[in-house]
């Protein structure tokens, strides 16, 4: 019994510090999914969505050679990106990439997927919304309706959602070994009708290394992902705090 109890007391240290490092290094990692809901969000009932594709940032990202990381182009400081997407930190060596834009295509395809199986809305085709556009006379474009609100009145939709892809990199090498990793990084937003912004959810993730980010190292198995695998990861965790609709179990 003495032995025994020898044994525990010498091991309850080391948990203790081993479960202390583990949360500390998955503290570092941030959050890579950030949602925020309106105060207006209870007087509106969506039974109807349509969802519009989404657009690519246009704007070039500079990029570090000697370590990959995206700077913050201007329009990413001016919305809800900021809080996720790490600040520019100056190099002698630098390359400037851009989003692909088919990247906008991917986005929109892996969120309508997973909409349009939820039970309670029934949610248009990015297809439709398009064509929706298409339609609108560029005056209703100066007229002061967002092609949200646009697209909802056309298609007799409760609200859009809409979204931008702001950074979309592809990893460079295999599942095993990439310099650089995967980067993705979204943002979407629920917009009524009548022009009042309901939800908005923001996604940033650099695929990182075990020391960096312990629980995103676990999740997909010790391998480096490829872009449209972090995508879809993204869209999956964003839309778990999506305020209309039921998901269907299986």
């Amino acid at each position: 019994m003495q032995n025994k109890t020898t044994f525990s007391l010498h091991l309850t240290p080391y948990a203790l510090m081993l479960t202390v490092l583990v949360l500390a290094v998955a503290g570092c990692s941030g959050s890579k999914v950030t949602t925020k809901s309106s105060a207006e969000l209870p007087r509106y009932q969506i039974r109807i969505l349509a969802v519009v594709p989404f657009t690519t940032l246009t704007t070039p990202q500079v990029r570090d050679v000697a370590d990959p990381t995206f700077s913050v182009p201007p329009e990413v400081s001016r919305s809800d990106m900021a809080i996720a997407v790490p600040p520019n930190i100056p190099q002698p060596l630098r390359q400037t990439v851009t989003v692909p834009t088919g990247a906008g295509d991917i986005v929109t395809q892996l969120l309508w997927s997973r909409l349009k199986a939820r039970k309670g809305i029934t949610v248009l085709s990015p297809g439709e919304a398009a064509i929706a556009l298409a339609s609108q006379a560029p005056s209703q474009h100066s007229a002061g309706q967002s092609p949200a609100m646009m697209v909802a009145k056309r298609l007799k939709a409760d609200a859009s959602l809409i979204g931008q892809v702001l950074v979309y990199q592809e990893r460079v090498g295999g599942r095993f070994g990439a310099s650089p990793a995967a980067t993705v990084g979204f943002e979407a937003k629920l917009i009524a009708a009548d022009g009042q912004v309901l939800w908005e959810g923001n996604y940033y993730e650099k695929q990182r290394p075990m020391n960096e980010d312990v629980m995103g190292f676990i999740q997909r198995r010790g391998m480096f992902v490829t872009a449209e695998e972090l995508a879809a990861y993204g869209v999956e965790h964003m839309l778990r705090e999506f305020p209309f609709g039921t998901v269907v179990e299986h």
